[in-house]
């Protein structure tokens, strides 16, 4: 299930641009507005976008906290519908749960002892239901 990470190499189209990956849109999202968005668009890896996402020398938009879910996604749901092969992964694992298995991240991912709040799971499963109806 390695094209449910945000470092899958399955770029699509998202408001007039092109994103090489799902990180690279999340991470420039934080920018909105100003140049550092084509800055992390235009990265090489996923990794070196998403460095340039977490660094706090960067002014972070002030309504990030509120928009990060439908920013992930909104970037989540263009990869799958523009990609027929992983739309078609994520649709067969039916009505299973999916877990971001991520032992550091108690936000999107699980966390070490499984206590996190697995918000990318949840967003996936989501968008599983969404591309199921249409």
């Amino acid at each position: 299930y390695g094209c449910f990470s945000n470092f899958s190499p399955h770029g699509f189209e998202l408001d007039g641009l092109w994103w090489p990956t799902s990180e690279h849109y999340f991470q420039a999202q934080k920018f909105a507005g100003t140049s550092h968005v084509e800055e992390i668009r235009s990265c090489k890896t996923p990794a070196e976008a998403a460095s340039m996402g977490r660094e706090r020398t960067r002014p972070l938009r002030r309504d990030w906290e509120e928009i990060k879910e439908d920013v992930m996604g909104r970037g989540l749901l263009c990869k799958f519908q523009t990609h027929a092969d992983i739309r078609e992964v994520l649709l067969g694992t039916g009505d299973e749960l999916i877990v971001e298995d991520a032992p550091q991240d108690y936000y999107w991912g699980c966390g070490k002892d499984r206590s996190g709040k697995n918000r990318l799971g949840e967003i996936l499963m989501e968008i599983r239901a969404i591309l199921r109806e249409s």
